[in-house]
């Protein structure tokens, strides 16, 4: 039967076809965990997964910095290395409370954006987490910055900008450079090389260890996009966490399978809860498909 059925947060009404079994959404909210869609997106040896904002560096400062130092090359600042410390002292706060009853140390396998800003964050993190709890390092390019072009124009990157509000940011791409959506696909490909490394390296540790990506405010919140299964246009609706930020996943506390973004972490960026998610929206409301506004 056709019917006029659009949710009134969207001041709109056109014809679509109302879904004749009710509570579908509610049926698959019942099926998944509240953190994923299924137990591939807790891989075994995995305790927590831990994203970490790099601090404060000369480019949030003055962006005309880029204009004369290779962006992969921005150092942080005084206040950022501060803030690095700060995210290391809270990740050492999370393993010794993984610490048993042996006395051995929880773990944590650290993952680091190539550029210096991140690199410098996980150096003065280091200096507040027991060597003993390191099982590893690994520098991986795909969870770098999205990529804004070279040296780069400060006028013509903030008319980009501009440009990229009105355009969406998912899916603009600067002159010379990425968009979001490029982004997208790398993180993509890293969180598959993430789930093979938590069977090849961290299983064989014979106990569960926190994951430590060391990352960019962008590509964090795509990590997430991708391992939530956010629409593009929740992530529209979201923003980065500050510089130094600790976000943490960790399986429910009420039990089942997969990792929960934690509630300060998804508040502060602006993501919706797991049952208000677009994704089972959808099922009760198809008029949502022809959304154009967030």
């Amino acid at each position: 039967m056709m019917s006029i059925r659009c949710s009134r947060l969207w001041k709109a009404a056109a014809p679509c076809w109302r879904r004749r079994q009710r509570g579908l959404a509610t049926v698959a909210h019942r099926r998944h965990s509240s953190s994923g869609d299924a137990s591939a997106n807790h891989p075994s040896a995995i305790r927590r997964i831990i994203l970490v904002r790099h601090g404060e560096s000369a480019g949030n400062i003055d962006e005309r910095a880029y204009g004369s130092t290779a962006d992969w090359r921005i150092p942080l600042t005084e206040r950022g290395r501060e803030q690095a410390q700060l995210a290391g002292r809270r990740m050492a706060s999370y393993l010794s409370s993984d610490d048993d009853a042996t006395g051995a140390k929880g773990k944590v396998y650290f993952y680091v954006s190539p550029y210096l800003r991140t690199r410098q964050t996980l150096r003065e993190m280091l200096r507040e987490v027991d060597p003993e709890s390191v099982v590893g390092i690994r520098e991986d390019p795909r969870i770098a910055e999205q990529q804004f072009g070279n040296f780069q124009s400060h006028g013509d990157i903030q008319d980009s900008k501009a440009e990229r509000t009105d355009f969406g940011r998912f899916f603009y791409r600067f002159p010379d450079g990425e968009s979001g959506f490029d982004v997208y696909h790398r993180v993509s490909g890293f969180i598959g090389t993430m789930q093979r490394d938590s069977s090849q390296v961290l299983e064989p540790l014979e106990e569960d260890a926190t994951v430590c990506l060391v990352t960019h405010g962008l590509a964090l919140r795509l990590f997430l996009m991708r391992w939530f299964q956010y629409t593009v246009m929740e992530f529209e609706r979201s923003y980065n966490p500050e510089n130094g930020s600790v976000v943490v996943l960790e399986p429910p506390k009420a039990g089942g399978a997969g990792f929960e973004l934690s509630e300060e972490a998804r508040v502060s960026m602006g993501f919706p809860r797991y049952w208000e998610q677009e994704r089972f929206q959808l099922m009760e409301d198809y008029c949502l498909l022809e959304k154009t506004e967030w």
